[in-house]
């Protein structure tokens, strides 16, 4: 390592966010720039810990000491090349990533962790600053053709792994734009979509090809994407959400909270909303159930929207505010935390149940009947006398997702499915033969940089069906070459 003490001699720091009140006027990012120095002192915080646990920590297995090495010897073009080398987004992984590296890191053990993500956020935007991202446009073309259905992170991540590898890719999307829940799931705050836009044209230039308005099992045949392709990955994430069906749950002003935050993401993207369709907070109370990211993001929105006011509440108990014993290092810590959206202007609450949604005589919602709970030994039980009903006009359901949509792709594959309802896989691999799963759909409701992971890994399996063997990278056999 280029600074042994470093960790002694800097202090963790993270550059600031705009100001709650000039940030919650718009839909744009909003954390502020820092300076280069800044971040180099950042990168020689990385310790010389002999076993670098963040490796394990980062699903995608980045190597994680040596790109902070190369920034603080302000060599960053190396660190790029390390980085890209088990990254296919960082630009993506580097803003909306929880980032359970820096859980793992030796550091965080009594200390602050290395600010890992704002250091690979930071290297991504230097190469592209610098023109140093190109288009991998293979040597040689395999006469083999993949076709990649679903444009979510895992789908792009194996369409570009397997362009690299020569073979003729095409990924088919069945809404209007790339991305899936890159482009329409996370809002603009959080990641902008010409950040998408911007990958995407690389993409292209390398050869990857997109159709969107694709919808396989709708208006493509499902036997003519077998015909005519010499494998198949489904990467189309778990779209079915998970439902609170109490009492009033056809009232109108209850929605799935994908729907609200995809609209949002519609209207920035100039798309007219049709009238009778619209989901705006603007002047109302608003409840979220759920209280993970989904339901921050719809706080965040809501809040920009002009809520009067915004309740979160989760059905789980509070985690505790600093340690907790269940999760020690090196695992990802169940903490207390508290998002930039909740910072924004949001009340929470815990161990609240939701028993019914109440409306008025146009059945448009004006209130929900909650209670309180206690936990033990994995169950719950109602805490009498401590039930009452909250005034609300709009209600978003964030309590996570079920399933892929069997309707259509995967009823006419007929592909086996596991005990949780996703696609079932041996090696990435469905009960069709040629026909490979990633992502969600395959392993479940999960994050961003999973879904990037389970694309590089299922790309190198499709990779050998085809080939008989295979030079991509994988998490267990990264091959780095780097040249300062």
């Amino acid at each position: 390592m280029g600074k042994p003490t470093g960790f002694l001699e800097y202090k963790r720091e993270l550059p600031a966010y705009k100001p709650v009140a000039i940030r919650i006027k718009d839909h744009k990012e909003f954390i502020q720039s820092i300076s280069k120095i800044k971040l180099e002192k950042q990168a020689a915080r990385c310790m010389d810990c002999g076993v670098p646990f963040c490796h394990s920590g980062c699903p995608l297995g980045n190597n994680i000491p040596d790109f902070n090495d190369m920034v603080y010897k302000d060599n960053w073009k190396a660190a790029y090349k390390i980085l890209v080398s088990t990254n296919n987004f960082p630009e993506f992984t580097g803003r909306i990533c929880p980032a359970p590296c820096e859980s793992s890191c030796v550091l965080a053990i009594n200390k602050e962790a290395t600010a890992i993500e704002l250091i690979e956020k930071n290297i991504i935007e230097r190469a592209y600053k610098e023109g140093w991202v190109k288009p991998n446009i293979p040597l040689m073309r395999t006469d083999k053709k993949v076709a990649v259905i679903g444009s979510g992170p895992a789908g792009l991540a194996a369409a570009s792994q397997l362009n690299s590898a020569g073979h003729q890719v095409t990924v088919f999307e069945r809404s209007d734009r790339i991305g899936g829940l890159l482009r329409y799931g996370i809002p603009d705050f959080k990641l902008e979509k010409a950040l998408i836009d911007r990958r995407l044209e690389i993409m292209k230039s390398a050869g990857v090809e997109f159709k969107t308005n694709a919808y396989v099992g709708k208006n493509i045949d499902v036997e003519e994407v077998l015909n005519n392709f010499d494998a198949v990955l489904l990467s189309g994430g778990s779209t079915i959400p998970r439902d609170v069906p109490v009492k009033g749950r056809e009232l109108k002003g209850v929605h799935f909270a994908m729907d609200f935050l995809r609209q949002q993401n519609q209207r920035n993207a100039g798309d007219t909303i049709k009238k009778s369709e619209t989901i705006l907070a603007k002047d109302k109370h608003v409840l979220v159930i759920g209280g993970g990211d989904t339901g921050s993001d719809c706080v965040g929105t809501s809040i920009r929207q002009g809520a009067e006011s915004v309740l979160q509440i989760e059905l789980l108990i509070q985690p505790p505010d600093g340690f907790n014993s269940i999760t020690p290092w090196p695992q990802y810590p169940a903490i207390l935390r508290t998002s930039s959206s909740q910072e924004e202007g949001c009340d929470r609450e815990w161990s609240v149940l939701t028993k019914e949604f109440v409306g008025d005589e146009n059945g448009q919602i004006v209130g929900v009947k909650l209670v309180d709970i206690e936990w033990e030994n994995n169950s719950f039980k109602e805490i009498q006398g401590s039930e009452r009903e909250l005034a609300c006009d709009l209600v978003f359901l964030a309590v996570g997702f079920l399933h892929p949509q069997y309707e259509g792709l995967l009823s006419d594959l007929s592909v086996d499915l596991d005990e949780r309802g996703n696609v079932k896989t041996k090696k990435y691999q469905t009960s069709k033969a040629g026909v490979f799963a990633a992502g969600d759909m395959r392993r479940g409701q999960s994050l961003v940089v999973h879904a990037i992971s389970e694309g590089r890994e299922a790309a190198r399996k499709v990779d050998i069906h085809l080939s008989g063997s295979s030079v991509l990278e994988s998490k267990e056999h990264s091959l780095i070459s780097v040249v300062d």
